[in-house]
């Protein structure tokens, strides 16, 4: 691989920094905010869906516990 020119570098470097300035404050706290809100959305339905399947099993040993008692 050869080494990369100035005005190739330069180039790059300047790609990056208009990059840089383009995300200002606002826009940087928007896409974190949408990240949190995600994640937040993503681990209440985790906990809901594994809550659900706890409250069921007990559900089923009750049901069965009345059963054994009836019969």
């Amino acid at each position: 691989m050869s080494k990369p020119h100035p005005f190739e570098l330069a180039s790059y470097v300047g790609g990056m920094a208009s990059i840089g300035a383009a995300l200002s404050l606002t826009s940087v706290g928007a896409a974190v905010g949408i990240v949190t809100a995600l994640l937040t959305c993503l681990t209440n339905t985790l906990y809901t869906w594994r809550r659900d399947r706890r409250e069921q099993r007990e559900s089923d040993a009750r049901l069965a516990r009345m059963d054994d008692a009836a019969g």
